[in-house]
């Protein structure tokens, strides 16, 4: 049975359900293999201009599966080394993904959270890192990832106290781009990635490069990899795709404005 859906609601836009509900989403080796497969593959697809990232039924994820992890004998192995690397497939889809988080999102669902480049939470929606309750370290980045967008002290307070983080506490803290009611939260996310998949497909897969490259280095050493991104970019667009361009921009804003 697969444990990952994958539908295609509007143009340009894949959304990717996390689907093993009746354990909360838990990422087993198995369902962390099909969503890894799954993004990998929609990311590297020239008709995917964003990918939605959500769970089905009450939670987005609730972090690895810890009976898994206990099994006696161990828990089961990949079927080949970083196939079932779901954080990394994420960071380095060349379209953005945006997650859509609804329930609960704990410890390496947290992670895989974070690893989004958009978040648009549900009112109900509640983020735990419980690394330390459990007695395990992380992995998977969240010791990085969270300070760069909450601050150091609030994401130490997450991971060496375990608390949940309500979702208007997650929107004030700068850890999810917005907040909206339960059942309208997958037409918010699909809605956010059919704008960005409406836009300049290159240049948003180039922008997301910059963005992510950037953050990794000194604001020296960004700028100049933004310039030379740039520079790169322009080489393969002509006046001609900048016009065509203008005329759609202006088309969709007088669509906007109801035809104004």
């Amino acid at each position: 049975m697969a444990l990952v859906r994958i539908s295609r609601p509007v143009d340009g836009v894949a959304v990717v359900t996390l689907d093993r509900p009746e354990a909360r989403n838990a990422l087993s080796v198995a369902l962390r293999e099909e969503a890894t497969a799954a993004i990998s593959a929609l990311g590297s697809s020239d008709d995917v201009g964003a990918i939605v990232l959500t769970g089905a039924g009450q939670a987005f994820s609730a972090g690895v599966d810890l009976k898994e992890l206990g099994a006696p004998g161990g828990a089961p192995r990949p079927a080949s080394p970083g196939s079932d690397d779901l954080v990394g497939a994420i960071v380095a889809s060349p379209v953005p993904v945006v997650g859509a988080i609804n329930g609960v999102a704990i410890t390496g669902g947290f992670e895989v959270a974070i690893a989004c480049d958009l978040l648009v939470a549900g009112r109900s929606a509640r983020f735990a890192d419980t690394h330390a309750r459990v007695g395990i370290l992380p992995t998977w980045g969240i010791s990085q990832r969270l300070p760069r967008l909450i601050g150091m002290n609030r994401a130490k307070q997450l991971s060496f106290s375990g608390m949940f983080l309500d979702a208007s506490t997650a929107l004030a803290w700068g850890l999810v781009n917005e907040v909206v009611d339960d059942d309208a939260l997958t037409d918010r996310a699909v809605a956010l990635a059919a704008e960005i998949a409406g836009n300049d497909r290159r240049a948003v897969r180039n922008l997301k490069r910059v963005y992510d490259e950037g953050a990794l280095v000194t604001m020296a050493e960004g700028l100049r990899i933004e310039r030379d991104r740039a520079r790169e970019h322009m080489t393969a667009v002509s006046p001609e795709d900048i016009a065509a361009r203008r005329a759609q921009v202006q088309e969709r804003n007088r669509a906007a404005q109801g035809g104004a």
